[in-house]
């Protein structure tokens, strides 16, 4: 797979978070492209992967069993990249391909899941202009009656699934994946220990399992000295209800949008 292609970004905004020690949370696997962006922004990124993706406790049965079934579905809607990837890994394991999405319409929260779809062959019929659950339920149109799959994370909020039925549909919602805390290394204990300038987190569960990982007084006592960058609303919230506090929130609620937001940090 080639690396990201990334655009030389004006002198001020690489001034902006030039020698800058900012704090990544994200999953080692997909912390990639937002180490690159800061390295090419002449900051030095401190990965501290606090969650591993895996496979769902049941071992992917629910989500098998939904996708043997897909044209009793009306609608699938994917919450995330993840999500998207470990669906279309399921197909190929089941001897199916995403051919068989076909008989559905599909829906997505997010740049990146519909990035993640259309690199697929699939181009969602709904994305709402937020990537929220609450924006989707907005879009989305007439969904009485209408029988909807949700593969997401076992630990996703249920704001999506209760919003539908709510609206009147018949909602399946099957864990694609789990998130589980990641141990830290040695060295990525002493770099935080060292202190960073800024704290990012992309996810609710890179929030709570930071916080687990090296104590809460620990992580206020680092955000006191730091900025605090969230990369969207509900993660946020999340930080704010574990007392700490959020400086900046992406507008974008993607890995470039979170970038963004750094420089304005």
């Amino acid at each position: 797979m080639s690396s990201p292609t990334h655009v030389v970004p004006p002198l001020a905004a690489t001034r902006a978070l030039h020698g800058k020690r900012v704090l990544v949370t994200r999953a080692r696997a997909q912390a990639h492209d937002l180490v690159a962006r800061l390295e090419a922004l002449g900051a030095i990124p401190i990965v501290f992967s606090v969650i591993h993706i895996v496979p769902p406790t049941d071992n992917y049965t629910a989500l098998d069993t939904a996708l043997r079934q897909l044209d009793t579905f009306a609608w699938v809607v994917f919450t995330s990249a993840n999500g998207v990837l470990h669906v279309w890994e399921r197909l190929s394991a089941l001897g199916m391909d995403g051919a068989a999405l076909a008989s559905v319409q599909v829906a997505a929260i997010g740049p990146a899941t519909s990035a993640a779809l259309r690199a697929r062959g699939i181009h969602p019929a709904v994305v709402p202009e937020r990537s929220v659950a609450e924006a989707l339920l907005d879009a989305m149109p007439h969904p009485t009656g209408q029988r909807f799959l949700l593969p997401c994370a076992d630990l996703a909020r249920d704001t999506l699934r209760v919003g539908l039925q709510a609206a009147g549909a018949e909602v399946v919602a099957v864990p694609a994946y789990s998130t589980v805390l990641m141990a830290p290394s040695p060295e990525a204990l002493a770099a935080v220990h060292a202190g960073v300038d800024i704290l990012t987190f992309t996810s609710s569960s890179t929030v709570r399992n930071f916080i687990e990982q090296v104590g809460l007084a620990t992580v206020q006592a680092l955000a006191a000295q730091a900025r605090v960058v969230a990369i969207g609303p509900v993660t946020a919230a999340t930080a704010r209800a574990c007392g700490l506090r959020v400086d900046v929130v992406a507008r974008e609620y993607t890995i470039v949008g979170l970038v963004e937001a750094l420089q304005t940090a």
